[in-house]
Order: C-alpha cells, then structure tokens, then sequence
C-alpha cells in the first residue's frame, strides 16, 4: 500500500488514532463521547496504555484475565469510517511491509452509546440493544460491495412497513450485529432496529428554525406496533460500525441508553447514572471468569 493509503507517523502509529499496533485488544469498547473512555476504564484491574489524539482517546487495560480497550469515536459514521478501518489496519495489516497479513485477527467492537427511542413503549433510562441499522448515511456506498439476500429481503420488510421512507432524500441500506453478540445480550436488554442519522438536528425529525423532512416517517414508526422488523430509536454511528465490522470479517453490537423518548417528548433526568449501569452490564458479560 502507498504511503497515502496506508498513513503512518515518523514513529509508526497508525495516522488518526495515533496507535501503534501492540497498543489495543482484540476486544474494544467504542464510545462517542471522550469522557466516556474513562468512565470506561476506571473498572479496569490495570490500564496498560493511554493515548489521546484528536477526539480519539483509547484506553487499553485488563480486567481479570481478560484485555480490553476502549476507543472513543467522536459523532457520526465519517468518524467510524476513520476508527474501523484503522483499528482493522492495527491487526491485519503488517506496518513493515505495508500488505495483509497472511492470519486475520478478528476484533469484536461493543458500542455502548446514547439513543433517542421512537416508541412510547420504550422508556427512558432503558437499555436497548440493535439487531440491525438501516442507515440514512451514505457511507457504505463508498465501498465495492454486494447487498446479502438475507439482508435485502429484510431491508423490503421494512420498506414495506414504513412507506414514508421512500419520500426520504436518500435510499436507507441495511446491516445486522453479530448473532453470537445478540445471543450474549439479548436478555439483558430490549431488541430493535436503529435508524442511523447523519445529523442531529433535521436529520433526526428535530426543528429549531427549520423544518425537517423526517416528521411524517417519525408519527408513523411512532404509530406502528412494535414487531421484528420495527424500527425502535435513532443514533448516529451503528451502521457504520455494523457495515465495516462485517466487510472486514468482524463482530460487532450497539447496545444503548435511551436519553429521549421522542413521541413523550421527554428527556432523561439521569443520564450518567444510567451509562454507568450500561457499562457495568457490558463489562460483566465480556469479562472472562478467572
């Protein structure tokens, strides 16, 4: 790979995160906030290294017997592009030589991330685990890829749910979690389909000055009753990480908080209290038994 392909500092970290490979585990914690990482680490045993670059932080320890790094991503699926390609590159691809190594590692990424729910069914200060993203970003159509049979037909179930999303300005793609992942979690926490938004504001239904297109496909998955394929919350980096982690042969969930239950119109009150108690599950179901 060309230098400008493959981008490495006059010491060999990988460009954005500022890593060097011996630096992270093969199983990380990925966090939009910074402040989260060490919201992360203070339950390790022992943190082993520390590196801060941008709005990339990444702490790597152990708890028990088992190594754990936790990565800070900032906002959005144009940071996830940056984050999982170049956590992939840490372990797949031989600084020295500038090609793939010959032996995959396969890295397991657990967002653990805030979420706005689209149901009144499902409270604030809950836990929400997504099984699949339908992402209005673009991302993934970036990539050389084929769409997966399993997925597309999934992908017209909803379609054919939600009409009100083929009068969005994009055409939403579907990606799925890990299925060993779900197993892990899933009776920890309620189960949906996220809809990954590029944007905060319009992008999510929300109007300040101006109006959003997305108001009338929001009455209606508000509206709609809750089944497989309902789509449950919005946030804005798991398709992303769903899309990348499986073209590069990776396992990856999001699990949530919810902070906002948009047809209640009502935010949490408790925030931190309730990410803290979402990352005490994550870690107690990750951490092996010594």
């Amino acid at each position: 790979m060309e230098s400008a392909e493959l981008i490495l500092s006059p010491n060999g970290r990988i460009y954005h995160l500022d890593l060097l490979p011996s630096e992270i585990g093969t199983t990380i914690i990925l966090v939009g906030d910074p402040s989260r990482v060490r919201q992360v680490s203070k339950k390790f045993d022992k943190i082993l290294y520390k590196r801060i670059h941008r709005e990339f932080i990444t702490h790597t320890g152990i708890i028990g017997k088992t190594p754990i790094s936790v990565v800070s991503t900032g906002i959005g699926t144009d940071n996830i592009d940056i984050v999982i390609n170049e956590l992939d590159a840490l372990v797949n691809i031989d600084f020295g030589t500038g090609k793939p190594k010959e032996t995959h590692t396969t890295l397991t990424f657990i967002r653990i991330g805030t979420s706005g729910s689209l149901h009144a069914s499902i409270p604030i200060d809950s836990f929400l685990l997504n099984t699949h993203s339908l992402g209005l970003d673009n991302l993934l159509s970036f990539y050389d890829i084929d769409i997966d049979q399993a997925l597309e037909t999934f992908n017209l179930k909803i379609h054919a749910k939600y009409p009100a999303l083929g009068m969005l300005p994009v055409k939403p793609y579907l990606t799925a979690a890990n299925a060993s992942l779900i197993s892990l979690f899933k009776n920890d926490m309620q189960t949906g389909i996220t809809l990954t938004a590029p944007g905060f504001y319009g992008a999510q239904g929300r109007q300040l000055r101006l109006k959003s297109r997305m108001r009338n496909l929001l009455d209606t998955i508000a509206n709609a009753e809750r089944e497989e394929a309902s789509l449950t919350n919005f946030e804005m980096e798991t398709s992303g990480i769903y899309g990348l982690s499986t073209l590069l042969n990776h396992k990856a969930i999001s699990c949530n908080v919810i902070l906002a239950n948009r047809p209640q119109n009502i935010f949490s009150q408790m925030a931190n209290k309730s990410i803290e108690k979402l990352i005490d599950l994550v870690l107690s179901r990750l951490v092996k038994e010594e």
